[in-house]
């Protein structure tokens, strides 16, 4: 008989305490506790970890020799298990390629949808485009020029690997002697087959003809020859000019532009067939930036507007600056007027040139004086030209520091090719269609109405695109567009989306593990993933989420709390029942902050402003042509719900635009009028939720630099002082300390050619990374191995005498990372947890007292007791001078703020509004705020 609970006993995984738990099936079940405590440990570690490692074991011998074996987790017995699916918050990766489309797989269907139904258009026109006849098509190509060398080629072989003996055989039995090779022409006698390995393009030389009167039978003839041979389509080369493509099924009437056959691939930035030939599909280009040639509109020429001339321009005597001088004199440009009021015209004219308008210029010098004509290519063209032609590294340098994703010229950021961009759809394009918001996009879908044929060929398709942007829609994501970047969403978006395709998968018997689901969902938005997961439950699935939400914890069926502490003051269950009895409980810190037992108090007296900056027309992404004002001084929290324009008001606007001024950085700044207020800040910095490190030597103690205090002290211990042991002997990066078998990594990679690779312990240093004699130096009975496997508590007791060393100790802390391991591998840490060690690293800076921070979502991953350490760390920022503007959608983090800018009140193209400016208290009165509808609730309660 199946158990109706999972039922684990003795587990042991990292800081467990020998924890025996009973989780009921089908039940929607809770993982909660303080930051460190083991929720994940046991969640993911050794529930969803065993589930996997058993699953390999049931594989055949074959398949588990290229899998390796997986290591147990430290358990006695797990009995109940079922099948697991882990949905943790990683996020998409940093592929450019990736886009929420592709992710979800909606992309592909797209694609087949629009190559089988799709109606083509001309992209020069507009108008719809019909097939042509060979004699139209001769004569087409009889209008040319005389004299015009023409080789008529028939496609064969397009965008394919393999050898193609055979074909390139009848090809020669048929009598053409040339070829065309991914471009080069060659003796068909010459070439037996390809390189397998690559793909190959090849086209038939029907012809080569020189365009004269008397040309028609022969031309005709020939035409229909290349459309025999290339299957209805033909290429048209002319020597210095692009190919034209014609076909016997598509071709424009009016433009005379021919067009390929529609397929799925067309509509790929993937692919060469559909991308954008200038941008390789990626939709932007490194090139020159306007910006940063220009960074102060509001300078003349004289004072330094162009940062590659320098000031004074008019001054220069130098043979390029009297050169500038005479251009600009000539273009009736004033040196002395601001760059953003001279007219447009003078202003394009200086950056890209004057077309074959010449110059007269004068020279004067020893040997004489005179003039010459000369055009003036333009600013941005010439460093183009400078970057490209030098071969001095250091003059590259200077070069690329004006140059900057743009959005592509060719395809303006789009993507595809203009044939495939002109494809329509019940009166939409691709691309319009993937710029639209999942909400868009599912109301465009169920009113589109199609008759005859294509309603039955794109029945199942339309099933499946239907489908899956009603998960996506029903977990939060609605105001998502399919063409938004992988590497642009937050770890909780991207773990949301996954949930969606589970959702949509519809599997039962099943064990999904999540962690912490609600991250970056608006309290309103919440209400739709907890009636998500509770369908995930309620159609026969065991659900287990690691969750700090209160809403949650209080819709679960089941409560498990982990404490009473972190780390090694944690590990034992405080808890297991319902919400209910949780509150009860007097040993547990969650139902004491369920209860109203402990709490986070709102502030008796708010900061007061001490000036501000101001964004003027702000206009990025789904932002209203907006003017926003932030405060300093203060605790300022940026709210609204789910896609209201948060993250592009911070991230891609306010900081980029301050990095600019204030640090010369590159980042491309959103669209704005203006940002006033400069003067008032000398630094303005990020902590995101980015990794501090991608591979196993990055760790917190190496971060926030504490690791170098701990080997100079090693250095000077006796034994150390003995064998004359420097600093440098006890790094795992340097020969001489470190094992030399990992390289002082502790473990050995194994690469698995086509599947990831496989890390395992050296067995040289057991995964201590250090040498015998470098370990033999101890302090208090610790070598460096074992202080790096200390937590951040542990050694900050056995540090406690040393002030350089207990310093950056106190202040991981203080920000609620005291169960952290000093020598934990950077990838392993969560996006919350590598937030607040680069908070931890700010806080260890000298301080200005002009300095703007900016956080994203820094509750991530935090219990309500972590919360309350985080805020009081803030407050200390602010209590210094400094200014802290947090995105944030927790409540106690936001009643605690001393000012509030809601934006709203919806989310994608129905928001980027400001809703509501001032202190919580005057937030909750305004009407159309769905934060201060749910604010009004918290501030009651106090």
């Amino acid at each position: 008989m199946e158990l109706d609970h999972i039922h684990i006993k003795g587990a042991r995984e990292h800081n467990l305490r020998n924890v025996d738990v009973r989780i009921p099936k089908k039940k929607l079940v809770v993982m909660t506790g303080v930051s460190g405590s083991g929720k994940s440990s046991l969640a993911f570690d050794t529930l969803y970890a065993d589930g996997q490692r058993r699953y390999v074991e049931s594989l055949s011998a074959y398949a588990r020799q290229f899998l390796g074996q997986m290591e147990k987790p430290r358990y006695e017995t797990i009995r109940g298990l079922s099948p697991t699916i882990s949905i943790e918050q990683k996020t998409t990766g940093t592929n450019p390629r990736s886009t929420v489309g592709t992710i979800t797989e909606i992309s592909d269907y797209l694609r087949v949808l629009y190559a089988r139904i799709g109606t083509q258009h001309c992209h020069v026109c507009g108008k719809l485009v019909r097939s042509q006849t060979a004699q139209q098509i001769a004569r087409e190509l009889q209008s040319l020029p005389d004299a015009t060398k023409l080789v008529l080629l028939a496609p064969i072989l397009v965008n394919r690997k393999g050898e193609h003996r055979e074909l390139l055989s009848e090809t020669r039995r048929e009598g053409f002697v040339r070829l065309r090779v991914d471009g080069e022409i060659m003796e068909s006698a010459e070439l037996e087959a390809l390189d397998k390995r690559r793909k190959h393009t090849v086209e038939v030389v029907v012809d080569r003809l020189v365009v004269k009167r008397k040309l028609g039978a022969r031309l005709t003839d020939s035409v229909e020859t290349a459309l025999k041979v290339g299957q209805g389509m033909l290429i048209a080369s002319v020597p210095g000019t692009a190919d034209r493509v014609f076909s016997e099924s598509m071709a424009c009437p009016d433009c005379g532009l021919s067009f390929p056959e529609l397929t799925p691939q067309s509509f790929s930035f993937n692919s060469p067939q559909g991308m954008c030939v200038d941008c390789n599909g990626l939709g932007t280009r490194v090139e020159i930036d306007p910006d940063l040639v220009i960074p102060d509109p509001s300078l003349s020429l004289d004072e330094g507007a162009v940062k590659s001339w320098g000031p004074n321009v008019s001054e220069k005597t130098g043979w390029a600056h009297g050169f500038r001088g005479q251009i600009c004199a000539q273009l009736g440009i004033d040196m002395d007027r601001p760059w953003n009021r001279l007219p447009k015209r003078q202003r394009t004219a200086l950056l890209h040139g004057a077309g074959d308008r010449n110059f007269r210029v004068k020279w004067s010098g020893r040997t004489g004086k005179g003039f010459f004509d000369q055009a003036w290519e333009g600013i941005i063209p010439r460093l183009e030209r400078r970057f490209s032609q030098t071969t001095s590294e250091r003059a590259k340098r200077w070069y690329a520091q004006f140059l900057g994703n743009a959005s592509c010229g060719g395809c303006d950021g789009m993507r595809l090719r203009p044939e495939s961009r002109a494809v329509r759809v019940g009166g939409k394009t691709i691309v319009e269609v993937s710029a639209l918001t999942v909400v868009e996009t599912r109301q465009f879908f169920s009113e589109l109405e199609l008759e005859g044929a294509a309603k039955q060929i794109a029945a199942e398709v339309l099933k499946e695109i239907r489908g899956r942007l009603e998960f996506l829609a029903s977990v939060g994501l609605g105001y998502l567009s399919l063409d938004r970047p992988g590497p642009s969403l937050s770890g909780g978006e991207s773990q949301r989306i996954r949930l969606a395709s589970q959702v949509g998968s519809e599997l039962t018997g099943v064990i999904y593990i999540l962690d912490e689901p609600s991250i970056g969902l608006h309290q309103r938005d919440n209400k739709r993933l907890l009636a998500t997961l509770e369908r995930m439950r309620d159609i026969g699935n065991t659900v287990v989420v690691v969750e700090h939400d209160e809403e949650t914890i209080r819709a679960a069926d089941h409560v498990i709390d982990f404490g009473p502490g972190a780390g090694i003051a944690g590990g034992r269950i405080v808890h297991a029942g319902t919400p209910k009895s949780l509150e009860r409980n007097r040993q547990s810190i969650t139902g004491a902050y369920l209860a109203g037992r402990k709490r986070i108090e709102v502030p008796s007296k708010r900061r007061r402003p001490g000036g501000s900056i101001k964004i003027a027309g702000a206009c990025e992404n789904n932002l209203a042509d907006i003017d926003v004002e932030f405060p300093l001084g203060v605790l300022a929290a940026v709210t609204g719900v789910s896609g209201a324009g948060k993250s592009t008001l911070v991230n891609d606007l306010l900081y980029p635009g301050l990095a600019r001024k204030l640090h010369s950085a590159t980042r491309r700044v959103g669209r704005h009028r203006g940002i006033h207020g400069l003067e008032q800040i000398d630094k303005v910095i990020s902590i995101d939720q980015r990794p501090i490190g991608r591979t196993p030597r990055s760790n917190p103690a190496t971060y926030i630099k504490v690791f170098d205090e701990i080997r100079r002290f090693f250095s000077q211990l006796p034994e150390a002082r003995l064998h004359g042991y420097k600093p440098g002997r006890f790094s795992f990066n340097v020969k001489g300390g470190r094992c030399e078998a990992c390289q002082g990594d502790g473990v050995r990679c194994i690469e698995m050619h086509f599947l990831p690779d496989v890390y395992v312990r050296c067995e040289e240093c057991a995964g201590r990374r250090f040498n015998d004699a470098t370990l033999r130096v101890a302090y208090k009975g610790h070598s460096i191995a074992d202080v790096l496997d200390l937590t951040v508590r542990e050694a900050a007791e056995l540090f406690a005498a040393h002030p350089k060393i207990i310093g950056p100790l106190t202040l991981l802390t203080d920000v609620g990372l005291d169960y952290l391991h000093l020598g934990q591998a950077s990838p392993t840490l969560s996006g919350g947890e590598a937030q607040r060690i680069k908070l931890a690293r700010e806080l260890s800076k000298r301080a200005t007292g002009r300095t703007l921070y900016l956080l994203d979502e820094p509750t991530t991953g935090l219990h309500f007791d972590d919360v309350r350490k985080l805020l009081d760390v803030l407050s200390r920022l602010v209590d210094a001078g400094n200014t802290v503007v947090v995105i944030e959608h927790n409540l106690d983090v936001i009643k605690t703020a001393d000012w509030i800018i809601d934006l709203g009140p919806e989310g994608g193209p129905e928001g980027g509004r400001v809703i509501a400016q001032g202190t919580p208290e005057q937030i909750v009165t305004s009407r159309g705020s769905h934060t201060g509808k749910f604010l009004k609730a918290v501030l009651e309660r106090h």
